[in-house]
């Protein structure tokens, strides 16, 4: 079957994962980076073992081959949320440069994983370009949205579109609200997850009005998520295909509005792996390819 990595909805195929076991480790490392890495509450490691063997059970009833990556000592807690370490495009992977410097260490990793999958790495952001992943969003096989904000900056935007030379034809930069400040987990991918080629799930309130638009004049339909349950992770949804998303648990009234939208909806407990690290579905998965 044909394979892409320009796309964010197509049936998943590969997928990198870190399973909650290698990136909590222990209690002890727990309580040593929970609140550091400005986690609302303690995550509690028997609870989050339980969520992520549901969470991957989905991705493995999805038909998702999963790569797990194993412990490493120079990442932590938040190496949980692969997505962000890396970029695809049809060259290969793209290292990012983290913006939250405790999370410096996962692209290294990451690469190490590229490497034993045969999977080229075609560059990586570096110097003083900031970069990562769940900014990152793809809105047609050769159109990409990048977020502009705390985790992400100008100068790693340019080195990316410099990387994409002839894989794309439109690199659309999205400035990001301050919303939280500096020290929040907020990406592009906390207002957006596509969800099929012409349907995206959105946080409109924080979206800007020139990107809205965009979205709009691409032929997008959008479904809104509610502001009750923007802080529960809703607008995080991963597509393992077309029309068909795997969502935090919580969520009734986007769920209902997915439902409505002829998208089948899938749920997973997350109040250990998704709310207390600020990552839903999205950030808890590195897709590497998906069937075109």
């Amino acid at each position: 079957m044909t394979l892409t990595r320009q796309n964010d909805t197509a049936p998943l195929a590969r997928v990198i994962v870190k399973h909650a076991r290698d990136a909590l480790i222990d209690d002890r490392q727990i309580d040593a980076q929970w609140r550091e890495l400005n986690y609302p509450a303690r995550p509690d490691l028997s609870a989050a073992l339980a969520e992520y063997d549901e969470f991957v059970a989905a991705l493995n009833k999805a038909g998702a081959e999963l790569y797990l990556l194993p412990p490493d000592e120079n990442t932590g807690l938040d190496s949980l949320y692969p997505r962000d370490a890396a970029v695809m495009c049809e060259h290969g992977a793209i290292l990012c440069s983290m913006g939250k410097a405790a999370r410096r260490g996962e692209p290294a990793a990451l690469k190490s994983m590229f490497r034993r999958l045969e999977i080229p790495v075609c560059g990586e952001i570096s110097g003083a370009g900031l970069l990562e992943g769940g900014d990152v969003v793809w809105l047609g096989e050769q159109i990409l949205a990048v977020g502009l904000g705390y985790r992400t900056n100008a100068e790693g935007i340019e080195q990316l579109r410099e990387l994409l030379t002839g894989v794309i034809d439109e690199l659309i930069v999205v400035p990001l609200p301050h919303w939280r400040g500096p020290n929040d987990v907020f990406h592009l991918m906390s207002m957006i997850s596509p969800i099929d080629s012409d349907l995206a799930a959105v946080y409109s309130p924080l979206l800007p009005v020139p990107f809205r638009e965009r979205l709009l004049s691409l032929g997008i339909e959008l479904v809104e998520i509610p502001d009750t349950e923007f802080a529960t992770q809703a607008c995080n949804i991963l597509a393992l295909g077309p029309r068909n998303v795997l969502i935090p648990d919580g969520n009734p009234q986007t769920q209902s509005r997915l439902v409505d939208a002829n998208v089948a909806v899938h749920v997973y407990r997350g109040t250990e792996i998704s709310q207390k690290g600020g990552g839903g579905p999205t950030c808890l998965t590195r897709p590497l390819e998906r069937y075109a």
